[in-house]
């Protein structure tokens, strides 16, 4: 959820990638702390957002206790609310086009760089439990990650069968 400019948008998170501390070359701290993966190191619950290509941004959100540098991708998310703010935002009509990868997410969500660092527990940018629980999890490998850099590592997590995620894993 993101209260931005006076209107609530929300989404259903339907797809994530896992980023492990240990045995992980996918993940950004695979080399050790930078300026740039610092969030990492922080508390669960520290947004993390980088950008990628010199141009497009994603968000991660840490999940282990300071100092192990683990992390979720947000890949992608379900529109609920502040649908015409998200259209604007992504230039798109099509539902499925509004948050259906990370950098289409970040940018449906309003997301930048001023949310680096700042708490997925408090503040505009937040995020809060689903109110049903999700009984149907499917696994598969990542997805952008160049060969032996962990795209083999089945660390993608996603709501099976749903038309939101970014793209379906090869069954």
């Amino acid at each position: 959820m993101h209260r931005l400019g006076g209107e609530l948008i929300v989404g259903r998170l339907v797809e994530t990638e896992a980023y492990l501390a240990q045995d992980d070359p996918g993940c950004h701290a695979a080399r050790g702390r930078t300026e740039r993966n610092a969030p990492m190191y922080e508390g669960p619950g520290t947004i993390y957002v980088y950008q990628i290509y010199g141009v497009h941004y994603c968000t991660n959100l840490v999940t282990q206790a300071a100092g192990v540098p683990e992390a979720v991708l947000l890949r992608a998310a379900e529109p609920l609310a502040g649908i015409a703010a998200m259209r604007a935002r992504r230039g798109r009509e099509s539902l499925k086009e509004l948050a259906s990868g990370p950098a289409k997410l970040v940018q449906a969500f309003g997301i930048g760089p001023e949310h680096n660092r700042t708490s997925a527990t408090e503040g505009a940018l937040f995020i809060a439990p689903a109110p049903e629980p999700v009984t149907a999890i499917q696994r598969a490998t990542r997805i952008g990650l160049p060969a032996g850099r962990g795209d083999d590592l089945e660390l993608r997590f996603l709501v099976a069968d749903c038309p939101w995620v970014s793209r379906r894993p090869k069954r």
